[in-house]
């Protein structure tokens, strides 16, 4: 069975392209820290500023505050440098 190699700016595109849910792109890199606080605290914190905000914005932050924490994870999740094979600790099969 033939293995798939992916060249750099796939990977980058994938990491964006998952960072629909934000940290997903972040995993996918195996920036693991990063990508589980962005998943646990980034999102949770997001949620409770675009609603504390549509309080002063008659919602409309409802829309702005998401998009600008969407695009802004993707940007980094594609930015980042791939971490594929550093940790060889949680990999002890290879």
């Amino acid at each position: 069975m033939a293995k798939i190699v992916l060249r750099k700016e796939d990977r980058d595109k994938i990491a964006a392209l998952l960072s629909i849910i934000p940290g997903i792109g972040h995993l996918y890199k195996h920036h693991y820290l990063d990508g589980l606080v962005i998943l646990l605290v980034g999102n949770t914190l997001m949620v409770f500023v675009a609603i504390w905000l549509a309080l002063a914005t008659l919602g409309l932050s409802l829309i702005i505050v998401p998009c600008i924490y969407f695009s802004g994870v993707a940007f980094s999740a594609y930015k980042l440098d791939d971490w594929r094979g550093r940790h060889h600790y949680l990999h002890p099969w290879r």
